[in-house]
């Protein structure tokens, strides 16, 4: 049951704790003192009082709870998620030493777990790290470093555009040292998460269904960590329970990204640029990832209308994936620069044995690439950060139109101008 909570975070108590044992409650009290906080709040009961009482009342700021006497610490851990309100940073407690509990307790939500017996100097390091989060800026590194948001969307499903931003994002915080959210809108079938070997939780699910409940606190739970500088939220819905939503909560994700972190990347499938066409209106760079195929140039075409017709001022990258280095292609890559009268910013090879190892590993393909594997990853990188930072760069200069142009070329523009209306409108 979700409790109706009404409270604002600023009439919320700064502090409760549930403990099992007097040891517990001895040593929280005096370090609650020292943060200001009054040492009632320090309750007996353990996780069954801390349900029980969240249920009729609103959550404090920082809940420390005890699960010394719990059988099943993970559910009901869950269980205590649906009376506490999103924002709350709960500290767990417990005697139970286990690496994968540790780590789905993480993955669920919580800020920390600290094993018992622990002592008081670890107390206070969690209690001031928790102090940091709620006190709102992520530091004053973030004024040197604007926020830059890319947008990476593939023309058709399976030319790897999820792999590219799942890369792309981890470029932006390993290499540019920059604090990186993977928002992955694949709502039923996202695979940010996957690819990094990581529960995608129910963070973003719960955003659509409940878009007033997002703000900086959401963010902070909701988001799962991938390391200490890029962090996912993804999702997988039941395929039998579609969400509706007017993208509101979209829209709300998106600012509080923007105050969260130095850089954003949105996985943003092709269909969502119809419905939601807001999405990239604060894109400062959207990246187009396609094929050499003649349907995947004819869809490059579409898209690159409507992000010159919808968001004149993001500026494009057109990245060809997938792309092998012999054999005939389905299209040249000058027939599809002709066709999308721009050139191919990039090109990603087909690198088989380096997706398969990525994929076996949990890790982005830019990160198990090395030499020239690795070098359109650094490429593209570097091309958000200087689209996205400096003033005047902009699309790749068009080719210049030639004279007898292939069979190819002019039957695919011929397709295209019998439908001028749809193409400008998808």
């Amino acid at each position: 049951m979700n409790a109706p909570f009404q409270a604002r975070a600023g009439l919320r108590d700064p502090f409760t704790a549930f403990v099992c044992d007097d040891a517990t409650a001895d040593m929280l009290r005096p370090v609650a003192v020292e943060h200001g906080w009054s040492p009632e709040k320090v309750n007996k009961g353990g996780l069954r009082n801390a349900v029980q009482s969240l249920s009729v009342s609103a959550s404090p700021n920082i809940l420390f709870v005890d699960l010394s006497e719990s059988a099943d610490p993970l559910n009901d851990i869950n269980a205590l998620a649906e009376v506490c309100e999103p924002g709350t940073i709960v500290i767990a407690a417990g005697a139970v030493n286990d690496v994968r509990l540790y780590r789905d307790l993480l993955a669920s939500g919580i800020h920390d777990y600290l094993l018992k017996p622990f002592n008081v100097d670890q107390l206070r390091d969690t209690f001031a790290n928790a102090q940091m989060i709620l006190s709102g800026p992520r530091g004053e590194a973030q004024a040197d470093k604007p926020h830059i948001m890319a947008a990476v969307v593939g023309v058709r499903g399976g030319v790897g555009a999820s792999t590219v931003a799942t890369s792309l994002a981890w470029m932006l915080g390993a290499r540019a040292h920059r604090s990186t959210a993977l928002l992955d809108l694949d709502i039923h079938f996202g695979t940010g998460a996957l690819a990094l070997d990581l529960e995608p939780g129910r963070g973003l699910t719960d955003a659509i269904e409940n878009p007033s409940r997002i703000d900086g606190l959401f963010i902070e739970r909701a988001m799962v960590r991938a390391n200490e500088r890029l962090s996912v939220l993804s999702a997988e819905a039941p395929i039998n329970q579609p969400l509706v939503t007017d993208g509101t909560a979209f829209f709300q994700l998106q600012e509080e990204m923007r105050t969260a972190f130095e850089s954003t990347v949105l996985d943003l499938p092709r269909h969502m640029l119809i419905q939601y066409p807001h999405m990239v209106h604060d894109a400062h760079v959207a990246v187009v990832v396609s094929e050499l195929t003649l349907a995947a140039t004819r869809d490059t075409i579409r898209i690159l209308a409507w992000l010159k017709s919808n968001a004149p001022q993001t500026k494009v990258i057109v990245v060809a994936n997938r792309v092998p280095s012999g054999g005939a292609l389905e299209i040249s890559r000058k027939d599809f620069e002709q066709s999308i009268e721009r050139k191919v910013d990039i090109v990603f090879g087909e690198e088989g044995k380096i997706t398969a190892q990525a994929a076996k590993l949990g890790k982005p393909v830019a990160e198990v690439a090395g030499g020239k594997s690795a070098a359109p990853y650094t490429q593209l990188c570097n091309m958000v950060l200087s689209h996205a930072t400096e003033d005047g760069a902009g699309e790749a200069p068009k080719p210049a139109a030639t004279a007898g142009s292939k069979n190819l070329v002019d039957s695919l523009k011929s397709m295209l101008a019998k439908q001028p209306k749809v193409a400008a409108a998808a």
